[in-house]
């Protein structure tokens, strides 16, 4: 029985040792702490092979087996502790975390919430890199669209310069020349300050004050000349202004050259004759009522370093100066040129504003005729004197006043005041005519000793 038992049961040691080893190499593919449970096996296997040479040297000599059977016992049960021991470190494998070298596995809800920030990031790279895509895509589509609109532009500025009428066709036609020197320059140069050169009995100031003013009121005592009050809609800083006439209110709308004087003097003004620059300061087609501070602001600027606070009248006014410099040939300067361009590019079909102004023919026929005057016209006869009368009996009675001498004595007139215009007949005096002076015209409205 113990002859045969030992094989036995080491066959059968042997064959679970063998098994054992195949799963721990398997598991040692796996899990490196499997490598231990194939250690113990093979530590199994080799008791096993010892035990089992015992026994067959044992039988060659003819020795007795049972000290080999009894170290067959052993080594079987050394044999089963040691599967024993193969089995718990392969099972340890299977539930031992990999080494420090491999990353420990997470937890489910780490390596969710990882997945979830890692597709957001995902998802906000691609989105960022679709608005990217897109902001290119509009800068591209921008560019691309101002550069239709500068050729447009570009166009529409050629066709304007070449269309009769624009402003822009007119400006081509001025000359472009340097400041000439101011040298001489005096506001007497253009006569005295609002004459009334269309002849209407108004001086030209209240002729404007009534064309661009509403809701005027007159004074009835100037035949509906003098305008007292009114409402300017003002073009160049888009405000609405009441005025009233007065010394403290009456600069609050005041009459612009819109081009002014001085402008005017270096640019051409100085070759005009007396006659064409009175026209000139008294030309409606030249003259606006407007904001008494924005008048001052811009005081005798051109276009080229000074346009109107309200942008949206920028074109008509430079369209006006336009229209006067080639109404009384006057030159710009290439600086005054190029701004005036500038400004016309937005409005390049702006067209020069109609001439409801002066007629030059008619006022150069009447200043030559005025000129002629005074060679076939005796200056005007002081009024008949009372001494000429036969005289009347003696009475304690005021002889009567002999001639003033502020009366018109012929060349130049002037009288001390207001009652001397009276007596004499010529009030009131209106800008222009002999005789008117700033002293007796205090409002500065043109019309002097109108009461």
């Amino acid at each position: 029985m113990t002859t045969t038992y030992v094989p036995h049961a080491s066959g059968r040691l042997l064959s679970s040792i063998f098994i054992l080893s195949i799963i721990s190499l398997i598991l040692a593919v796996i899990r490196p702490v499997a490598a231990l449970g194939v250690l113990t096996a093979f530590i199994a296997l080799i008791l096993c092979a010892i035990q089992g040479a015992s026994i067959l040297r044992a039988r060659k000599r003819g020795e007795d087996i049972h000290p080999a059977v009894t170290f067959g016992k052993i080594s079987l049960t050394a044999g089963r502790f040691a599967i024993i021991l193969a089995v718990i470190f392969c099972i340890a494998a299977v539930n031992t975390p990999p080494s420090s070298a491999t990353p420990a596995p997470k937890k489910p809800a780490a390596v969710v919430a990882e997945k979830k920030k890692d597709d957001s990031a995902e998802k906000k790279a691609e989105a960022e890199a679709e608005a990217a895509a897109a902001a290119a895509a509009a800068k591209e589509a921008a560019e691309a669209q101002k550069k239709a609109e500068e050729e447009k532009a570009r166009i529409d500025l050629e066709n304007a310069k070449n269309e009769q009428g624009t402003a822009l066709n007119v400006l081509a036609t001025l000359a472009i020349k340097g400041r000439a020197p101011k040298t001489g320059y005096a506001r007497t140069q253009f006569g005295s300050p609002w004459m009334d050169m269309d002849r209407n009995g108004c001086d030209t100031r209240n002729d404007i004050l009534k064309r661009d003013l509403t809701g005027i009121s007159t004074d009835a005592k100037s035949h509906g000349c003098k305008v007292l009050s009114g409402t300017l809609a003002d073009p160049y800083t888009g405000t609405t202004i009441a005025f009233t006439r007065g010394r403290s209110s009456s600069s609050a709308v005041q009459i612009d050259h819109v081009v002014a004087l001085s402008d005017a003097w270096q640019k051409g003004a100085q070759q005009l004759d007396a006659t064409r620059r009175q026209a000139f300061a008294n030309d409606p087609y030249n003259l606006l009522a407007v904001d008494g501070p924005a008048n001052m602001q811009k005081s005798d600027g051109d276009a080229a370093t000074w346009l109107p606070p309200r942008k949206d009248y920028r074109c008509a006014y430079v369209a006006r100066q336009i229209g006067v410099k080639a109404k009384y040939t006057l030159w710009v300067t290439q600086a005054e040129h190029d701004a005036m361009e500038r400004v016309l590019s937005s409005c390049p079909s702006e067209r020069v504003p109609e001439d409801n102004g002066l007629n030059l023919s008619t006022v150069q026929g009447q200043g030559e005729a005025a000129q002629s005057q005074p060679q076939t016209q005796p200056a005007p006869a002081p009024e008949p004197q009372p001494q000429s009368a036969p005289a009347p009996a003696p009475q304690p009675a005021p002889a009567p006043a002999p001639q003033s001498p502020s009366q018109p004595q012929g060349g130049d007139v002037s009288y001390p005041n207001c009652a001397a215009v009276r007596a004499a007949g010529k009030a009131p005096l209106h800008a222009g005519e002999p005789g008117y002076s700033y002293k007796l015209d205090r409002d500065r409205d043109g019309v002097a000793c109108e009461r």
